[in-house]
């Protein structure tokens, strides 16, 4: 973003915060060259993330995909680290050229109304009523992460990274321990395909986890950049 819409996009963030309240998080990624950033964020606390934290990896994909053409993602679901379940909704900020250069986020945290409505559906109906009906059961949040419209929250490029590897991984059907050097170029390729290498880290992040160097990996992209070009 430029320095006007940035200028405009965070006062926006503020405004939000205040308007709605502390059950709401908003956040604001700037998207520039190889990196992103949150550059504002009122409520932090509801995702557990601050100006230092990463993007996700749906986030990411946003980016690498230029928001596959939406302006907007609403009401889908995202999940933090304590398994805590928000309401989630994304607006793509676009310059001139429709290219993408930011992201306005905002997670809403209901969970202190859910308890609310659940003591009171108890008061007046029975309590096998409230359980099949009000409750959201731990089977039905077990299957988010499966989701590939969940958004995992994480704090760290870690829990970001390895959102994303992981996945590959298991797309993939082996483990690290495993892996042939061609398997590692794919997953490289992968990774670079979904813009886990736009984190600042990411390549001795990636080369730990595939017990590479991070010179082997750097060798990996190459491979890679050149069979795109191919």
């Amino acid at each position: 973003m430029n320095r006007t819409m940035l200028k405009q996009y965070t006062k926006l963030v503020e405004f939000l915060g205040l308007t709605l309240g502390p059950s709401f998080e908003i956040t604001l990624h700037d998207i520039r060259g190889k990196e992103s950033s949150i550059v504002a964020i009122v409520n932090g606390s509801i995702s557990g993330r601050d100006l230092d934290s990463p993007p996700t990896a749906m986030a990411m994909k946003a980016m690498m995909e230029n928001a596959a053409g939406r302006d907007f993602h609403t009401n889908y679901i995202g999940l933090t680290k304590g398994n805590k379940t928000l309401r989630s909704s994304t607006y793509y900020i676009k310059d001139e050229h429709n290219k993408l250069v930011g992201m306005l986020c905002i997670n809403f945290d209901d969970s202190e109304f859910q308890a609310l409505s659940s003591k009171l559906f108890q008061l007046i109906h029975p309590d096998s009523y409230v359980e099949n009906n009000i409750v959201i059961r731990s089977d039905i949040l077990g299957s988010f992460e499966d989701d590939e419209e969940t958004e995992l929250f994480g704090d760290s490029l870690t829990s970001t990274a390895n959102t994303v590897i992981q996945e590959i991984l298991d797309e993939e059907g082996v483990s690290v321990d495993q892996l042939t050097q061609n398997e590692k170029i794919r997953i490289v390729a992968k990774l670079k395909e979904q813009g886990i290498f736009r984190l600042k880290g990411a390549v001795t992040h990636v080369a730990g986890i595939l017990c590479s160097s991070p010179a082997s990996i750097y060798r990996y992209l190459g491979k890679a950049q050149q069979e795109e070009e191919a």
